[in-house]
């Protein structure tokens, strides 16, 4: 065992690997038999492919990206599904037009729907030769200047060049709709919907409508949900009864027309970021595939009669929230803190799991992997504050005695949002060289229960900052951390968060600020996407009632409180975070002389997918530690802090 100061250790674990395995397989689903889901490819400008599990590979190359970009998040991209004869037919959307095309297997894809709008959640009816799905349609130049609708495609390609051609299922009496789920007799329709200034975690409205004669939806009425409850998916059983989460008690729980399936004190569901998130599907014998936990989330299947569920057993402690069914067969995403995320297999007629794809390999010696704890530290007031810590950790490798590590805060997106404990290689890319990393899900985030989510509302910018500050605070005062060489780093919503942690605190010695939120008085309607542009009427309280929260809370009209070296990381295509927000911040810093870097990169949005743009992020965020806690970081380019 070698000693070296803490940071100065050599690691395998280099940039270039951490974001080779940036990113993970997503959207699963069966066609026919056959298994496919979505994966990503930084080493190809980022695109995501579509993948067939019978070969591993990917079934559409460069430069097709399948990727929905409604509500600027995007939702689930593709459907598929056996035509007469055992022929393949698939649907995608692609990121760079948005258009909806039809691709089978062995041919080229072929568009299905005009330039402008876009698509999301596609389900394929072959009987009705359409495809249901979201239409989004901007109706002017702003970002708010759109509409919603569900709409049907004809698969004939007849709307290609004829908007006419695509059928409105719906009116746009509401903002923002999922996809249709239709019944198996196909007679109904349920979906979920909801209005500014609400997200979708705060309150939505599960309606059903009947699907007449004509193909459009009809006698359209709520059934559940409302302002202060958030359906987070609606499905149909078997027998067309009607399967929703909702988090009525104040956990996301399952319902049966309306009845709890398996009332616990746990989460079924979580926020819908992206349309079409699935956390529970139910199989054809009557028994539910859910995603569920306290926290980390396991795979179960659980059965409505008893309300009980048995989890699949393996080594995976996270599961993501996509799944699919077919006969006994349940696919999903899982992983755990020594493997990536995984397609896994679960077969409920045998119990048994099995990796299907996207199987973990190990790019370097895993004993180079941190070694994570779970921790609930005390915040204001005595409130819990859950977190993750992974020490520094070297097989190779030792500190001297007496000196105590540099550790990094990691303060998550969203911000209603729940960072998983899973493997990531850009965490160990710091452990392994000696600088600890604290992720906190601070008050306001998801997978404990409603009260604890909204423990945010009307406290962004307080209660997050607060509780990152206790964690990093009560590690140093444990004998954990240096005091004197504590970070902060997050992006967006992390952004916002380490921004305001450097403004308003004096626990950091520096920090990373990626695509951040900065400035509340203009971060809304007309500057950020629709999505979003009323979010801070629930985060900081209704613009109109006080106007002056947006201006205190905000780090630009603090910039004179920054007093250490900071790293600012911007894509130039951000609609939701635009880089007008950094340079704001770096309009009120001029002739500070504060020390800092502004990296911009160009063909990148919000959160960063090109494997060069995750390597210059990654090196940078290291040369500014290097730099504020005077450590000796071999191997990686000098960043240039200017003031």
């Amino acid at each position: 065992m070698e000693t070296k100061p803490y940071g100065s250790w050599p690691s395998p674990v280099d940039a270039a690997l951490a974001a080779a395995h940036d990113g993970h397989p997503e959207w699963v689903g069966f066609v026919g038999d056959e298994t496919w889901w979505t994966e990503p490819r930084p080493a190809e400008g980022g695109r995501r492919t579509l993948v067939r599990g019978t070969t591993g590979e990917s079934a559409l190359p460069a430069p097709w990206n399948v990727r929905s970009r409604v509500i600027e998040y995007g939702g689930h991209p593709w459907a598929g599904a056996v035509r007469a004869g055992g022929r393949r037919l698939l649907v995608f959307v692609h990121f760079d037009d948005q258009r909806l095309y039809a691709y089978e297997p062995g041919g080229e894809p072929r568009p299905l729907t005009p330039p402008g709008p876009r698509w999301a959640q596609p389900q394929l009816l072959l009987d009705r030769g359409e495809v249901w799905c979201v239409l989004e349609e901007f109706t002017g130049d702003g970002p708010d200047e759109v509409r919603r609708v569900l709409a049907a495609v004809p698969l004939d390609g007849s709307a290609a060049g004829d908007r006419a051609a695509v059928r409105e299922l719906t009116d746009d009496r509401h903002r923002f709709v999922t996809g249709p789920r239709i019944s198996h007799d196909g007679r109904r329709a349920a979906w979920l919907a909801w209005d500014h200034p609400r997200m979708p975690w705060d309150g939505t409205e599960l309606l059903v409508g009947e699907v007449g004669e004509d193909g459009v939806l009809h006698a359209v009425r709520t059934v559940a949900g409302g302002p202060e409850e958030a359906v987070a998916q609606v499905e149909w059983s078997a027998d067309d009864r009607l399967l929703y989460a909702s988090d009525r008690s104040g956990w996301w729980n399952l319902y049966r027309d309306g009845t709890p399936l398996c009332p616990r004190e746990e989460e079924f569901a979580g926020p819908l970021w992206k349309l079409g998130q699935r956390w529970f599907a139910p199989l054809d014998n009557g028994l539910i595939a859910v995603v569920h936990g306290r926290g980390p989330t396991a795979l179960g299947i659980l059965d409505p009669e008893s309300g009980e569920v048995a989890d699949a057993a393996g080594p995976w402690t996270e599961f993501a929230p996509t799944l699919a069914v077919h006969g006994s067969r349940v696919l999903a995403v899982g992983a755990s803190p020594r493997t990536a995320y995984e397609v896994i297999e679960l077969d409920t007629a045998s119990g048994r799991a099995r990796v299907v794809g996207a199987p973990h390999q190990d790019a370097v010696d895993p004993a180079h992997y941190p070694e994570p704890q779970v921790r609930t530290f005390a915040g204001p007031g005595g409130r819990e504050v859950h977190a993750h810590l992974y020490p520094p950790h070297h097989p190779g490798h030792t500190a001297p005695a007496g000196e105590l590590p540099p550790y990094v805060v990691w303060a998550h997106g969203g911000p209603t949002s729940r960072v998983p404990l899973v493997l990531d290689l850009a965490i160990a890319y710091f452990t392994s060289r000696g600088i600890g990393v604290a992720e906190v899900n601070y008050g306001g985030s998801t997978g404990y229960g409603r009260e604890y989510r909204n423990r945010l509302r009307g406290q962004w910018g307080v209660v997050d900052v607060e509780d990152c500050a206790a964690v990093a605070l009560a590690l140093a005062a444990e004998g954990t951390a240096d005091r004197a060489r504590l970070a902060i780093r997050g992006g967006s919503a992390g952004g916002w968060t380490a921004a305001a942690s450097l403004t308003g605190t004096d626990v950091y010695a520096c920090g990373t600020i990626a695509y951040p939120v900065l400035d509340l008085s203009t971060w809304g309607p007309g500057e950020t996407h629709d999505f979003e542009s009323r979010y801070l009427e629930s985060l900081i309280g209704p613009r109109a009632e006080v106007p002056e929260r947006y201006t205190e809370r905000s780090p630009v009209a603090h910039a004179d409180r920054l007093t250490v070296p900071f790293l600012l990381l911007q894509g130039l295509d951000d609609v939701i975070c635009p880089p007008a927000q950094c340079e704001r911040l770096l309009a009120r810093l001029d002739g500070r002389r504060v020390p800092h870097a502004y990296l911009t990169f160009e063909g990148e949005g919000h959160g960063f997918r090109r494997a060069e743009t995750l390597v210059r992020a990654l090196e940078a965020e290291l040369a500014l530690y290097a730099q504020a806690f005077g450590l000796d970081v071999p191997g990686i380019p000098e960043l240039e802090l200017v003031k």
